[in-house]
Formats: structure tokens, sequence, C-alpha cells
């Protein structure tokens, strides 16, 4: 009866492990989404924070990317054109009591758009927002594309009118951009809640369960060795 105990150990670990993988959702769904990118230093990083909590100084230069995408900063779509401050700027000059903040809104490609709408422009598009000091991301980014669309849990939806509908949906596979997302944008200022990784609550039910399992293997090898 005792030696039986560890392969019963397993087989209820095996077992438990296939219950929290099949309650999981879909590991490689992707979203459509708006995605928030930093143009620091003239390479586009991931936002760590979202656009309204974001306060850019001076020659700061900021994108927005609409695509289906993962969200994660090393699978989401970046920004198609380059994070140049002085590029989207040179022609606005300084000013007493302002500051200028380059925005770079790229819409995106025809596949990732949703059902029923097309990218209001296939080009991204480059504005220079010159708002007060204390401005946030988001402020400047309403001063040149207008309107923009939140959800009732202050997600960015839209921009300039694009999307006119939905916010962060996942997408599943089959459907078209979602396996195969363009260059990569979405921690983001606009990024869903949902992950292209396994969830933290999956990963923690693993460790859980590993952890059992592995204490009553050890104690039944303990009680074969009395």
């Amino acid at each position: 009866m005792i030696r039986r105990r560890p392969r019963t150990a397993a087989a209820v670990l095996l077992g438990l492990l296939l219950t929290l993988i099949a309650a999981s959702p879909a590991l490689a769904a992707g979203y459509r989404y708006w995605s928030f990118w930093d143009g620091a230093g003239g390479t586009w990083a991931y936002a760590t924070q979202g656009p309204s909590t974001a306060r850019p100084a001076d020659g700061t230069v900021y994108g927005f990317r609409f695509s289906v995408s993962k969200d994660a900063a090393a699978e989401a779509a970046r920004p198609r054109a380059a994070a140049d401050f002085e590029a989207v700027c040179a022609g606005t000059p300084a000013a007493d009591g302002r500051k200028r903040v380059a925005v770079v809104l790229d819409f995106g490609v025809p596949e990732d758009a949703p059902g029923g709408e097309h990218p209001p422009q296939d080009a991204p598009r480059t504005a220079c927002a010159q708002v007060a000091p204390e401005a946030t991301a988001a402020e400047a980014l309403a001063s040149v594309a207008k309107p923009l669309r939140y959800n009732g849990a202050a997600l960015l939806c839209g921009i300039s009118g694009y999307p006119r509908t939905g916010c962060g949906e996942p997408i599943a596979d089959q459907e078209p951009g979602a396996a195969a997302p363009s260059a990569s944008a979405s921690g983001s200022a606009s990024a869903p809640a949902g992950s292209g990784g396994p969830s933290a609550g999956l990963v923690a039910g693993i460790a859980a369960v590993v952890a059992v399992a592995a204490a009553g293997v050890w104690q039944s090898r303990r009680r074969r060795g009395r």
C-alpha cells in the first residue's frame, strides 16, 4: 500500500494540472488595442505607465500604435515611425511657460482594423503638442488628436475617432492579425488587463499543487524509511 502512494500523488498532480490548464484562458490570444510607447533616446520602449499619469518633460516623444498584439512588451507592435523629437517638433519654437511633446500616431494596418472599419490613414501621423508644464501625456495627446475615447476603466479606446467601437477586446488566434502581429507595442497606457502568457492565478495554482504533491511524496518516503 505504501509503495503506491508516490504514484497516486503523481496521478493526482497530473489531474489537477490538467484541470488548471483547461480552466485558464487561451494563452496565445491577442488583443486589439492602442499601445503606448516612450521614445526616450530615439528608441521605442513599451511605456511603464499610462498617458493619464505620465508627465513628460519638454523634448519628450511618445508613440501610440493600434494593432492586434500580445499584451507584452516583447510581442506588441511598435509605431512604424522613428522616435525623433526634432523631426516632429523642429517647426514649433519653444515658448515660455509651455513644453513641447512630440506625438507619433500609428493607426496600424487594415488587417488589424475592427470589422467594418479601416485605418484613417496608412502612414503614421506626427504632431508637436505644445502644452502647459504640468500637462500629462494624455493631455498632450488630446491637444493634437481629438476626439479621444475612453471606457469606464479609463482605458484609452480610440484616438482621432478610430476605432469607433471596441476597447482592448481579446482576439482568437484564427482571426486575421492575431497570429502574426506586425513589428513589435501594449504595459501600456492602453494595454488590456489580459496577458499573452499564463495568468498569475494559474502559475500560483500550479505551484501550490506541486508543493502539496511533493509533501505527500516526502511523507510517504519518510514512512517507508522507518
